[in-house]
């Protein structure tokens, strides 16, 4: 792990009641000798769940078969996630669809073999025709069958190392992991207006570096509570913190064929349920997901392949959210925005350019003569204008490129209101920038993983330049 991203990575966590943890070694890739490659988490008790997936038309095994589990169980009586890294299960046909129903049964078993279970209608095994109980995620390189049988094995393990402990729930956290460099965990406490002496936990884990950028969901990511929700409140809850976050977040433009935000709650920790987001304890759990959901989808980018940059876009005083959002989202994307913020060139006129030409945006939205377009930086120090009111500052460009040199950046547009200038609606997106350490990052990804490219299959300005994967950094040889 690079010593800059250790600041990331939690010591300590508070986990929600009732929920227990593991990551262990299987070996899912034939080059993994010692790595954790299997997570899972799982309840003592059954859960509401609900999930976002992904929209590419290639959806992985493991995304049709756990929203299957969804539908069949109407969002209720779920009791685990189980995981793999190394392989996707993505392009697998009907043997792959196998090949994830076998990895939740097995967990299922699992259930059904603890002394802990005494329920008559649990006991035994389980009918091929029940609704398993368990989600399935897989992550890793496409158009590969899973070893199947050394996962099935392992399962019995992990079930029983599964802990309450910080470090079982790091090591989760790290046996999700693929190109990342750090493990994404996050908890927090929080109370309740209608309970105000119950502590409830909250805790989520995410994995992701590239082929990030989101319809619907991004990446893998979960999302655990003991707070008491049901299915039917946790979807709007989890839509609504989505689009502020991991529908917020862009690495490379890429939306994976797995990309699964599942979020669980399992009432252990007591109180009245949550029934509707317009209650004062619905507003006060709203805030609470998004505002931890951004912290969590924003460590993705801090881990962007190749990048050394970590900005938000914020668009501010629109006539809708909506508008806003894909401002953002177009300027996030945008290559020529990315790579000018690594070459550290204040070229304003490439974030405008984006705003110009975004699609569907509604009548009247962007006026050229209302926007303008500055810098923010991070350290509290005066904003840089670049645009007012469709007007070309005069830039100071020492201190622009100064502000450049901090990793962090906020790009702040204001759409002054619109056409009508009553707009004060505003979206943000999260972001980094583009290297040519991204391109060297895949060339070193590719040659570990097949042997099949090297870096004399791409032309490099600089041939003396080499790919250390350790710390992220090129250096002349």
């Amino acid at each position: 792990m690079p010593a800059s991203k250790q600041k990331y990575v939690p010591t300590s966590g508070t986990y929600p009641k009732g929920f227990l943890a593991t990551g262990i070694h299987v070996g899912v890739k034939p080059t993994n000798r010692q790595t954790p490659d299997l997570a899972l988490l799982a309840s003592e008790n059954p859960c509401s769940c609900t999930a976002v997936f992904t929209k590419n038309k290639f959806q992985a095994a493991p995304v049709t078969l756990s929203r299957q589990v969804l539908e069949r169980r109407s969002g209720e009586g779920i009791r685990a996630i189980v995981i793999n890294s190394g392989c996707a299960n993505a392009v697998t046909g009907k043997g792959g669809l196998d090949d994830a129903s076998s990895m939740g049964r097995a967990v299922d078993a699992c259930f059904q073999a603890s002394p802990e279970n005494t329920s008559p209608t649990q006991q035994g095994q389980a009918s091929e025709s029940d609704p398993s109980s368990t989600l399935v995620m897989s992550t890793g390189v496409i158009g590969q069958r899973l070893p199947i049988s050394k996962i099935l094995a392992a399962i019995p393990t992990a079930y029983s190392s599964l802990s309450a402990t910080h470090n079982s729930w790091l090591l989760a956290a790290r046996a999700i992991c693929t190109t990342d460099t750090f493990p994404k965990l996050l908890s927090r406490t929080f109370t309740l207006p209608s309970s105000p002496g119950t502590t409830y936990s909250l805790a989520g884990m995410t994995k992701g570096a590239g082929m990030i950028h989101p319809n619907m969901a991004t990446l893998l990511g979960m999302l655990f509570t003991d707070a008491p929700i049901p299915a039917k409140t946790l979807q709007p809850l989890l839509t609504h913190a989505v689009d502020r976050s991991f529908n917020a977040i862009s690495v490379d433009g890429d939306t994976s064929t797995n990309d699964t935000l599942a979020f669980l709650a399992n009432g252990a920790a007591g109180g009245n349920p949550i029934t509707s987001l317009t209650s004062e304890d619905g507003k006060a759990i709203t805030e609470i997901v998004t505002a931890f959901t951004q912290q969590l989808s924003q460590l993705v980018i801090r881990d962007g392949e190749g990048a050394t940059k970590f900005v938000r876009v914020r668009v501010t005083n629109s006539p809708s959210f909506a508008d806003a959002q894909k401002i953002a989202s177009t300027i996030a994307r945008s290559p020529l925005v990315k790579t000018a913020l690594y070459g550290k060139d204040a070229n304003w006129g490439r974030i405008l350019c984006a705003v110009g030409y975004t699609e569907g945006l509604s009548p009247g939205a962007v006026v050229p003569e209302k926007t303008s377009v500055s810098f923010v930086p991070t350290d509290g120090s005066e904003v840089l204008k670049l645009l007012v009111r469709g007007e070309p500052e005069s830039v100071d460009e020492k201190r622009a490129a100064n502000i450049l040199e901090n990793e962090d950046l906020e790009i702040s547009v204001d759409l002054g209101g619109g056409e009508t200038g009553t707009g004060t609606e505003e979206a943000s997106y999260w972001f980094c920038d583009f290297s040519h350490i991204l391109m060297l990052q895949v060339v070193a990804l590719r040659s570990t993983d097949t042997a099949r490219w090297t870096s004399r299959d791409i032309f490099l300005p600089e041939s003396a330049m080499h790919f250390d994967r350790g710390n992220r950094q090129t250096r002349k040889q």
